[in-house]
Formats: structure tokens, sequence, C-alpha cells
């Protein structure tokens, strides 16, 4: 009988330990599930771990950049004949045996991935160029003064609250560039959305880029990946200035294989354009060059294309439509900072865009954090929750069912919206996020397999 009454007394016992067990598995999983957005209908997103990123901080026992193997020499061509130069990159830049088509995803050009190539440092630049950035003060003094002031000390030292396994690289090496266009293309995106000032220009912390644009097309073409511009707010920037910067980049550039053009629905092939803070310039000055009456019109022209512009505010919508351009994107991989990034705000976006003949292109991101350059902005901050933010946003993106989607980015480094491989680092009192429990490509992983899904969605959409 004691025997019996233990027995039994043990039997309750697991059974209530087992009913507290699911009962906690079930809390965690409703928990995750508010990170979906609203309306969701996709089925559930990929997941890649059911609990909150603990920010999982590793030394680092080696620095991979010394380990990579630089290629010299300089692959950059001139253009001086448009068709010549086609046919010639062509040939020289093929694989071997398609052997990179067998080993990669296919390319999706309805995926588009914004690409920096301002980064420096002294083996190929003659010095540290962005990842010294300096730490940006507050815009009232009262806060600036509680936060450190100074620029980052590289290599150990960068300005980005992760670091790339690629190290503190240079954008010029073309092992670096290869690197890249190799991770973008497993990563089944299609078209690189290059950042780019006109020559002589960059922006205030970098140096110039555009003579690096040959090389970035070289590659590209060699892994049979797009290139596109996202034309940055260059000083005096205007309707003048942007017709001869866009003659300038088709008469130099658009006869490159790698060089994107989009079929539009009346069956053209038109070069594209995102313009970054477009909003800084108003419509009357755009309308001129983007409507077929503007006095600088580009329309019609040898040089006509679709010209892209940033909606952050809601009233930017109309803004846009005035000013004559051919659709509007959202850049900002923060959820709820913008009217336009705000994942709820698309399914509006989306109805407005098609009433008014216009393209909308969401943009998704796997998080931000810019806080090792901005160390007061920590309220912007978006967690990666182990990958399912970056589902949350692809699942709310496809609810739209966009023609393209864009995702920032992949190499922001700044604002920590990178999906390029990044590994575990600790230097002195700095301490590096990561991407643990997972590998340093798994949000080139997440990519691909959205980039799937997205190409069944939309043949149900076309049916």
């Amino acid at each position: 009988i004691l025997n019996y009454d233990i027995m039994a007394r043990f039997r309750r016992r697991t059974c209530i330990i087992l009913l507290l067990f699911i009962l906690f598995i079930c809390s965690i999983m409703m928990a995750l599930k508010t990170l979906r957005p609203d309306r969701a209908g996709f089925g559930d997103p990929f997941g890649l771990g059911l609990l909150p990123e603990l920010q999982q901080r590793t030394v680092l026992l080696d620095n991979k950049q010394n380990s990579l193997n630089r290629i010299q020499g300089d692959t950059a061509t001139r253009v001086t004949n448009l068709h010549g130069i086609a046919v010639n990159t062509m040939k020289a830049s093929m694989p071997p045996v398609n052997k990179l088509e067998e080993e990669l995803s296919s390319p999706n050009y309805n995926f588009h991935i914004f690409y920096y190539s301002w980064f420096g440092n002294p083996q190929f630049d003659g010095k540290y160029i962005h990842w010294n950035h300096p730490l940006l003060p507050h815009w009232d003094p009262k806060i600036a003064n509680n936060y450190p002031k100074g620029r980052h000390n590289p290599p150990d030292d960068i300005g980005s609250n992760f670091y790339p396994e690629l190290g503190s690289y240079s954008s010029k090496d073309p092992s670096v560039i290869e690197a890249h266009m190799k991770q973008m293309r497993s990563a089944s995106t299609g078209v690189i959305v290059l950042s780019w000032y006109p020559p002589g220009m960059a922006d205030e912390n970098g140096e110039p880029t555009d003579d690096l644009v040959p090389v970035i097309l070289d590659y590209a073409h060699k892994y049979n990946l797009k290139v596109t511009f996202h034309i940055e707010p260059y000083k005096d920037r205007d309707d003048r200035s942007m017709y001869h910067n866009v003659k300038y980049i088709v008469d130099k550039y658009g006869g490159h294989p790698a060089f994107y053009r989009h079929k539009t629905s009346t069956g053209r092939f038109l070069p594209m354009f995102y313009v970054y803070d477009s909003y800084v310039t108003i419509p009357e000055i755009w309308a001129n060059l983007l409507t077929v009456s503007g006095s600088q019109t580009i329309r019609n022209t040898p040089y006509d294309a679709l010209f892209i512009a940033l909606l952050v505010e809601e009233r930017h919508k109309h803004d846009i439509h005035r000013s004559g351009f051919d659709g509007m994107y959202t850049y900002f991989a923060t959820n709820g900072f913008s009217y336009g990034s705000s994942h709820h705000n698309w399914a509006s976006l989306k109805a407005f865009c098609d009433s008014n003949n216009l393209m909308f292109i969401p943009s998704v991101g796997p998080g931000y954090i810019d806080t090792s350059i901005r160390p007061w902005n920590n309220h912007n901050t978006r967690n990666r929750v182990n990958g399912k933010y970056y589902e949350t946003a692809f699942s709310a993106a496809l609810l739209v069912r966009p023609e393209i989607i864009s995702i920032t980015s992949f190499n922001e480094w700044h604002e920590g919206t990178q999906i390029e491989k990044a590994i575990p680092k600790r230097t002195g009192q700095v301490v590096y996020l990561d991407y643990k429990p997972h590998k340093p490509n798994v949000y080139l992983e997440l990519t691909q397999k959205w980039s799937e899904k997205y190409r069944k969605e939309q043949e149900q959409w076309l049916m």
C-alpha cells in the first residue's frame, strides 16, 4: 500500500509538471505570434529561433580579415564604345561551364538590395573610410552633453554594432567585391541598388566612388546580377543637375550587360533610379524633369527612366504623384519609425499607387541599430529576434503583392540593417552583436527562402 501511494503521488507530480511545461510553451508561442503583422495570411514564417536574441557576445579567437586571399590587379574597364564593352565584358566575365549557375540560387530580379561601396582601409585606400565614422551629436545640446563624442578607431573599433566577417574591408578590394556578389547571389536577390554620388562628390564622411562602378558592374555580370543606382542627395541636386547626371549614367554605363532595365506594363525596358531624400526638393522642381510638359523634361528622350521617390510621411504620396515620379519606396528598416516604414500602412499606400499608376516598393530589413554612431538613438533600435523581425517584414510585404521588394540593406553597417555575414567579436571594452545562435550567413539564407516564397506567391497572383 505504501509503494502504491508513493507511485500515485509520483504520477500526479509528473502530470502537473508536464502540464505546466505545456502551458509555458504555449505562452511563448502566443507571445511570438504577436510579432506577425496584422492580417498575415501566408502561413507560419520560417522559424529560426523561438526565443528573442539575447545579444550573445562571444569572444572572437581569430580575426578573419587577414585570412582572405587578396586578388591583385584592377579589373576596371573604361567604357569607350558602349556596344563593344557590352560584348567584350560578357565574354570575359562569364564563369566557366556555368559552374556558378549550378552552385547558386537563381537571381530574382524583383528583389532589389541596397548596397554601399563607401568603405576603405589603409591597404587599398591609404586610410580608413567610414569604419572610423564619428559619433554624431544630438541636435539638442543638453541631450548631446550626456553622450560620448569623438570617432571610431578601426580595425577593432568600428562604426557599427556588428562586425563583418570580412573585417574592416575596402570596397575597392576585388576579393571583397566578388565575395559580396556571391553572397547577394546566394541570397537569390537580383538587382543591386548602388549608392551613387556624381563624379568628384561623396557623403560628408566618405570619398568619391564613381570610378568603382565599372568594377562592380563587371563582377555583378559574372554572377548574373543587375545594377541600378540609388541617387543620393548630393549638393545642389535639382532638375537640371539630375538631367545631366542621369544622362551621364546612361551614356557611361547603360551599355554594360549588368545595367538594369525594368520591363514596364507597356513593354518598354527602362532604367530605374531610386532617389533618396527626394522630399527635400519641392514637387515643382521635380515636375520640370519628370513630367512631359516640364522645362527640363527627360520624358520621351533617350534618357527616360523609372524614377522612384522616397516616401517618409503620408503627405509625401501626393507630392510624389504631383512631381511626376513613377513610384515610391520606403527604405527604412524600422517598423513604426515613419509612416512609410510602418508595415500596417503598406496596404493603403499600395492602393494609392494602384489608383494613380505608380509602383509601390516596400523596403524590408532584418532590424535596426545605429547607437555606434548615434548613441542617443536607442528608441529606434529594432531587435532582430533571431530572424523573426526580418520574416515579419517579408510577410507584410507579400500581403500587398508588390511588383518589387527592396531590401535594406546588404551592408549599411552603421545602421545595423546589413544581411552581409557578421561574426562574434570582442576587443578591449567593445563587444559586438552577432547572429548567434545561427551562422554568419543566416540572413542570406532567409532572403533566399523568402525569394522563393515570393516567386510562388507571384504565380498565384498572376493566375
